[in-house]
């Protein structure tokens, strides 16, 4: 861990998580999550897709599965040599490379397929930008909740998991 990158606390309402950022790995996509967690953006959306033994994903939709604005997609980090191991934090992005707004995922297992292998959109993956380094036990346990089939998403908790604030700690 390096003293001179932040971490950030999220509170959700099956326990809190506490993330370190990469900021030296990945500014573009620390800064934009930084941005959007002292915003307030993320109060109140839902951890929306929960696959066990995949990861879990959220920071866009509210408990009613609607997508709450957000701002200009950034450059997808994925290129800074970050695996999608176990507890690391990624950003959410669409089938377009530089997507990526205020959606992030926690990977529950290491995710291989999600790496950076070369520069096409199949291969380009998705950029890590931070860990967790204190309540992973919290993600296992969303990773175990029922889910099902909720207004076109796919693998979405029954019960609401909700975001209820995300701080940057100082």
């Amino acid at each position: 861990m390096s003293a001179s990158n932040p971490l950030v606390q999220i509170e959700t309402s099956m326990g809190e998580i506490v993330l370190e950022l990469f900021v030296d790995k990945s500014p573009v996509s620390v800064s934009n999550f930084i941005q959007y967690a002292k915003s307030g953006h993320y109060e109140g959306t839902i951890f929306h897709r929960v696959i066990k033994g995949f990861m879990v994903q959220g920071g866009g939709m509210t408990a009613e599965m609607v997508e709450k604005p957000v701002g200009e997609p950034i450059v997808n980090e994925a290129s800074n040599g970050v695996k999608n191991r176990v507890g690391t934090v990624a950003m959410a992005r669409t089938s377009e490379i530089d997507s990526a707004t205020a959606q992030f995922f926690i990977n529950t297992e290491d995710n291989k397929s999600l790496n950076y292998t070369g520069s096409n959109p199949r291969d380009f993956g998705y950029a890590v930008f931070g860990q967790v380094v204190d309540g992973m036990d919290v993600a296992y346990t969303m990773e175990q909740q029922a889910t099902g089939s909720r207004d076109g998403h796919d693998d979405v908790p029954l019960e609401s998991i909700v975001i209820l604030s995300v701080e940057v700690l100082d």
